[in-house]
């Protein structure tokens, strides 16, 4: 028994032949490494591209005026009436307006009206 102990001793003053060195100061470095690199992958290809997209969203919504087409999340297509602060009138057809939520509006459409 005594014979266990002393060994188990030497080998965590890493006395015994062979066993790898205890990791100094550069080892807690080189085990968060991989996180790092993990976290700016996820950051240039999720978060900024993300973040990028919302404020393109942003300067839309601040630019939204009397007369754009537009597509709401809900996928109504109309036409821009009027613009409240946080409410936007949009005509859906003739006499047929709705209000919807500024940030409700998904985008700006192009081109000319379907159906027309």
């Amino acid at each position: 028994m005594g014979s266990f102990l002393t060994m188990a001793w030497a080998q965590d003053a890493g006395g015994a032949p062979g066993a790898a060195p205890s990791a100094g100061p550069g080892g807690m470095f080189v085990s968060f490494l991989p996180f790092v690199l993990i976290f700016g992958v996820f950051y240039f290809l999720l978060i900024l591209p993300q973040q990028r997209k919302q404020k393109k969203h942003r300067a839309m919504l601040e630019a939204l005026k009397k007369g754009d087409r537009v597509l709401t999340t809900g996928g109504v297509l109309g036409t821009v009436a009027a613009i409240q602060q946080n409410v936007v009138t949009v005509q859906v057809a003739d006499n047929v307006r709705i209000k919807v939520r500024r940030e409700y509006i998904a985008e700006l459409q192009e081109g000319p009206e379907e159906g027309a």
